[in-house]
């Protein structure tokens, strides 16, 4: 069972890893084609940025039909993913983002889009040269229509995390339930193996791997809604900034891991050495 268990694990870790290095490679197509559009508005490299979005979304549907085949054979890893650094799984909802952080990062990328637009026109005003990157600010253009969408989409994705939430909250609180609670209160010795146990772990976990598809789904489909929403351009761009995003937080993560590592390292040597003084 515990070899099993670790191969399962492995494949799991595996898809992960895929996942995040086809994310990489996605990133420089993105910016060539965004940088080719912005300098030649024509047609045929809209049509080149939908086809490259249009694969981006399948690739991220296809990664969550293979986590849902791993998950029914053991859907606790992703719950808390060991290939995960400690900073990710503070965030983690569902064994994933919540798809209502899409609609903060738009809004963040408006913002401050925005915002670089009206200081490069303040600066033209008042003599400066503009820098040249105010063309590229994509997603400062939503229009109102866009914007209207995008807010009935939101408020509807917020309720079907809310939904979500409560059905995994229920799983949670089974724990100190019947037959789970009585079993472990009866125990002569502490974690000893029981079949009605293992029966109801396994219950639990199927169920858990139902509500992890389930939220994979959501994500999925609410990032193709939102891609439907915006223009061949403005899609490209947030999907390049949600890249951007996911690969870094993994990046900071393990980066203050390695700096709280060497701090403890640090603590203890310290330490020692006041002993022997």
């Amino acid at each position: 069972m515990g070899s099993s268990t670790k191969n399962i694990e492995q494949a799991q870790e595996s898809c992960y890893h895929e996942w995040m290095s086809l994310q990489s490679q996605r990133i420089p197509e993105l910016k060539q084609l965004l940088a080719q559009r912005r300098s030649h508005r024509d047609k045929e490299n809209d049509k080149k940025l939908r086809e490259l979005t249009g694969k981006i979304i399948g690739n991220f549907k296809n990664y969550a039909g293979k986590r849902a085949d791993l998950a029914h054979r053991c859907s606790s890893n992703y719950y808390a993913p060991t290939w995960n650094t400690p900073l990710e799984n503070a965030l983690i909802w569902m064994g994933g983002c919540r798809p209502s952080s899409f609609f903060r990062l738009i809004y963040a990328l408006c913002g401050s889009q925005t915002e670089i637009r009206v200081t490069q026109f303040l600066r033209n005003i008042d003599g400066y040269e503009s820098s040249g990157g105010g063309g590229g600010a994509s997603l400062s253009d939503l229009s109102a229509e866009q914007l209207g969408k995008i807010n009935v989409l939101h408020v509807k994705i917020i309720d079907e995390e809310e939904k979500m939430t409560k059905k995994v909250s229920s799983l949670q609180e089974d724990a100190a339930d019947i037959p789970i609670a009585t079993v472990a209160y009866e125990m002569e010795n502490i974690g000893e193996p029981n079949m009605v146990l293992d029966q109801a772990f396994d219950k639990q976990e199927e169920a858990m791997a139902g509500l992890l598809t389930e939220a994979d789904n959501l994500r999925v489909d609410t990032l193709a809604k939102i891609v439907e929403i915006l223009s061949p351009l403005q899609a490209a761009d947030f999907l390049l900034a949600g890249k951007k995003l996911h690969l870094s937080m993994h990046e900071w993560g393990t980066m203050r891991d390695r700096r709280r590592r060497e701090c403890m390292v640090d603590a203890e040597s310290d330490t020692g050495g006041e002993e022997e003084k």
